[in-house]
């Protein structure tokens, strides 16, 4: 197993948006928030963190900041991602350089890509940085996903670091696994098959609810590491509902939305994103009711 950039529970940041702009004092409390629940790392300028539409300079500073902000407490993974490999090398070397500790980089999107374009399309990455670097597999996203033999030729790469998998597939989690759960570090992309992929060999989930629930999900992840998987069950199984909520419309506008009524940021996003209707966003404050996340 290659040296891994973290182990449990990474949360997936949001991008909080005050007047059209990122609010970075509502950025700093969330990151503060994540560090004291517990959670092992931080992923800002993800999907959940409305990477696509922030601006070159945006990405940077909250980037920048975030790194900042957690002051070397837990690792800061960085997304980045781009329909050119050029450009994307270039994100994932500007990540670098403002201090990040590891970047998770997209496969290619709607150019798509050969298996060849794939494996290349990574190499160019981590020939470009120096820092560990986490392929991200979302087929629902991006049309494609990583090819099994694609993922051998990326075992001999030195700093290819792993993978997030959120193709929801579990029969493909299971195969990446069963070839190459020595080799480099699986991570879970889905929050309600956390325990599951725990259970077949995973290093941890980078999570869209611990934003709300960093607490739970770093106890969830830390259950599994210690063998407690009929504990890690339940524990899953308490969090389904509110998880299968946060996805009732497309992610982030749902956890932003639990965030606003938690006081925490505004639930302001950016085009083609918007508002979620009033009966998903019922369910989703009724199942916050119930935990008591909100009254």
């Amino acid at each position: 197993m290659k040296d891994i950039p973290f182990h449990g529970c990474a949360t997936a940041l949001i991008t909080p948006m005050k007047s059209g702009a990122v609010d970075f004092a509502a950025l700093t409390k969330l990151i503060e928030r994540q560090i004291e629940g517990g959670v092992s790392a931080l992923v800002p300028c993800g999907t959940t963190g409305e990477a696509s539409t922030l601006s070159h300079g945006e990405k940077r500073r909250v980037i920048a900041h975030t790194v900042e902000r957690t002051a070397g407490r837990v690792p800061v993974i960085a997304g980045c991602g781009s329909t050119s490999t050029a450009l994307l090398a270039i994100l994932a070397r500007e990540a670098e350089i403002d201090g990040a500790d590891g970047v998770l980089c997209l496969t290619p999107f709607y150019n798509k890509a050969s298996n060849e374009g794939v494996y290349l399309h990574f190499k160019a990455v981590c020939d470009h940085v120096s820092i560990p670097v986490i392929a991200y597999n979302v087929p629902s996203r991006t049309g494609l996903s990583i090819d099994m033999d694609t993922y051998g030729r990326l075992c001999s790469i030195k700093n290819f670091a792993g993978v997030k998998e959120a193709s929801g597939n579990t029969v493909y989690a299971s195969r990446v696994l069963s070839r190459y759960r020595s080799s480099f570090p699986l991570y879970c992309g889905s929050d309600e098959l956390t325990a599951s992929y725990y259970a077949l060999g995973a290093r941890g989930v980078v999570s869209v609810l611990a934003n709300i629930m960093p607490e739970r999900m770093a106890r969830l992840c830390r259950l599994c590491e210690e063998g407690k998987l009929s504990e890690a069950a339940e524990e899953q199984l308490s969090l389904l509902p509110l998880t299968e909520a946060l996805f009732s419309e497309v992610n982030p506008i749902p956890v932003k939305t639990a965030l606003c009524a938690m006081g925490l940021c505004t639930d302001e996003m950016r085009l083609p994103l918007c508002h979620m209707n009033s009966s998903t966003k019922s369910k989703l404050l009724y199942e916050m009711k119930k935990l008591k996340l909100i009254v």
